[in-house]
């Protein structure tokens, strides 16, 4: 098992970044506040020079001086929002390394980007092992700044992927981890372009949507060839060879060619101007992912998939789109309409971003695509960063298999570890134990580490091994009035998901199911828990259950199955209980539920206990 390779303390490192990007914004705001003095003089310097010309004590060439130093406000005010806009960076890079700093102690609960629009009731697992919600899984890795980001890393939590894929990520996570430069730079970049409230989805969608010109498609050459000959006819009218008013039966021409195609490329403008800014505010990620030198190969993939081979990297095309899409920008110019009269500008500009687009729509998303996956990457390779204790998981071939040494809950602070061994098929822990002892958080322990392991993450563990599965859980289940559905039902409704999912996945599934069966009487309580645990290890299935209905215990003498009787246990210690939260072999032979009444103030009595 290999752990995850040596790098700098996570404390130690996000604090001198931190102290690093604060001492870059102490030193801007001494260039802002200049810019802001300088700017201040030149204005009244405008304003001194026009009102002493309009007193008369000065000669009107002075307003050629009034008018410099409106020049200069100007340019001072372009180089002033330069230093704002790097003052904005350098407050990021100041918020990520505290951030950085927040998830090494339990500051990352105050995150307000919880995941909680992927949480889903039906889910098979997410809502029962805090994958998304307050205090989650999504809670402490986000750190993506796309909306394709967030997705990628919430589906990745959602779904297990298969041994391949995952050391795939695992791999391309490793090398990240250390890389503590290039995915700050990268989300940093990600949350400039969100703040500008850049949106690629609707570029997107104009890239993939096809021609707009086509009922126009006339007018491409005719915009070639008719200024010409206008031109033509105009410089003969100048010679003699034609009178020169024959020009204006050139320029009337264009003129209905211009009124002609107005509303079309009206349609194209107005749709292509909505995606923009959520296509060209993103180029500074595309050219800093392509100036790195990646050794992984799923790095490397995802790079070059921003390059076809024999073609310019996305940069080049970024490039090239804006400055087509600058000459569109020339419909904000007075003089627009006298030049696209006399040029048919619109058509040549709108034409060649169709052109533009007939060549590299097709590949827009997937572009974007690779973005949200070094993202998703990104958020991994950080838990790695953040957390050198983890491990990363080895991945077997056969299955169902899951076996931890020194497990622990990755959201603790500082989790009890205790191995857990399923080795194979119809293997199951049926863990009693006093009540809050522990057994609800082992399982939910051992969920939360496979739905970090299968989406390529490091987990909790000293050593860890398991095989590509599907996670099923039933712990949390809530009745619901507005249904019209009791907690029984809720319950039985939620067993025959897990039971429905372990058949589809043919045994290859791992279930957690937390006292399962509590609306109804014991006897009837007993007899079907005993026989879903059956059902479920009947599809080749491996897993756990907690239960204080001691009668369970008898499973573990049952051919076939592999029930392991485990369980946790309390003492007392100067009238209070304690626990040490380790995991016994063995069924439980203790119970503390009127001891937990008596010690919250409820007064009862155990009208078994022996008279005194």
């Amino acid at each position: 098992m290999s752990a995850i390779p040596e790098s700098p303390s996570p404390h130690r490192t996000y604090t001198e970044r931190r102290a690093a990007a604060q001492a870059d914004l102490t030193a801007l705001d001494r260039v802002s506040a200049r810019y802001a003095n300088l700017r201040t003089l030149a204005f009244l310097a405008a304003v001194g020079i026009g009102g002493f010309i309009l007193a008369g004590r000065l000669p009107k060439v002075w307003w050629w001086g009034a008018a410099g130093a409106v020049v200069v406000y100007g340019l001072l005010a372009v180089l002033h929002h330069q230093i704002f806009r790097r003052e904005a960076r350098a407050k990021l890079y100041v918020l990520l390394n505290e951030r950085g700093l927040a998830r090494l102690g339990r500051g990352w609960h105050e995150f307000t980007e919880r995941g909680e629009r992927f949480l889903s009731a039906s889910h098979l697992y997410t809502p029962d092992l805090d994958v998304f919600g307050q205090g989650s899984l999504f809670q402490l890795m986000n750190e993506t700044a796309t909306r394709a980001g967030e997705e990628r890393l919430a589906a990745w939590l959602s779904g297990p992927a298969p041994a391949a894929e995952v050391e795939a990520r695992q791999g391309a996570a490793r090398e990240l981890a250390p890389r503590v430069d290039f995915r700050q730079d990268l989300c940093v970049d990600s949350r400039v372009a969100a703040r500008e409230k850049a949106e690629p989805n609707l570029f997107i969608r104009w890239a993939e949507a096809g021609p707009s010109l086509d009922a126009i498609r006339w007018a491409q050459p005719v915009a070639v060839v008719l200024p010409l000959v206008t031109l033509t006819v105009y410089v003969l009218g100048k010679f003699g060879v034609l009178p020169e008013a024959t020009v204006w039966l050139g320029l009337g021409a264009q003129l209905a060619v211009a009124l002609i195609t107005r509303r079309t490329l009206q349609a194209m403008d107005q749709s292509v101007e909505v995606g923009e800014r959520g296509f060209v505010r993103y180029a500074p990620l595309f050219e800093r992912v392509e100036s790195q030198r990646f050794e992984h190969p799923k790095l490397r993939q995802l790079q070059s998939g921003l390059q076809r081979p024999g073609e310019k990297p996305v940069s080049a095309h970024f490039a090239r789109f804006s400055r087509l899409f600058s000459f569109i920008e020339f419909k904000r110019h007075q003089f627009h309409p006298l030049v696209h009269w006399l040029t048919l500008w619109d058509i040549h500009a709108l034409f060649a971003l169709e052109r533009w687009r007939a060549a590299h729509g097709a590949q827009v998303r997937h572009w974007f695509e690779a973005l949200a996956e070094l993202e998703a990457l990104s958020c991994v390779a950080g838990l790695a960063f953040d957390r050198p204790e983890f491990t990363w998981p080895v991945m077997e071939a056969q299955g169902p298999r899951v076996e931890a040494t020194m497990l622990g809950h990755p959201l603790l602070d500082a989790p009890v570890p205790n191995d857990v061994s399923l080795p194979g098929p119809r293997h199951a822990l049926l863990i009693t134990g006093s009540n809050m002892s522990g057994k609800t958080t082992l399982m939910r322990a051992l969920g939360a580490n496979v739905v970090l392991a299968l989406a390529g993450a490091p987990v909790c563990a000293k050593a860890f091994r398991l095989s590509p599965l599907q996670v099923l859980t039933s712990m949390r289940v809530k009745d619901s009035l507005e249904r019209g559905v009791s907690y029984f039902h809720a319950e039985v409704l939620r067993i025959k998901a897990v039971l429905d999912a372990a058949q589809e996945a043919r045994g290859q599934a791992l279930f957690l199911l937390d006292e399962i069966l509590l609306g109804t009487n014991t006897r009837e309580r007993q007899i079907a828990s005993r026989e879903v645990l059956r059902l479920l290890l009947g599809t080749g299935a491996c897993g756990a259950v907690t239960t204080h209905d001691l009668s369970l215990a008898v499973l573990a003498d049952e051919p076939g199955a592999h029930v392991v009787n485990v369980h946790f246990r309390d003492h007392l210690e100067e009238g209070k209980m304690v626990f040490d939260y380790k995991l016994r072999q063995g069924v439980v032979d203790t119970t503390n539920a009127l001891r937990v009444l008596r010690l919250a103030g409820v007064p009862v009595d155990d009208p078994e206990a022996p008279a005194p």
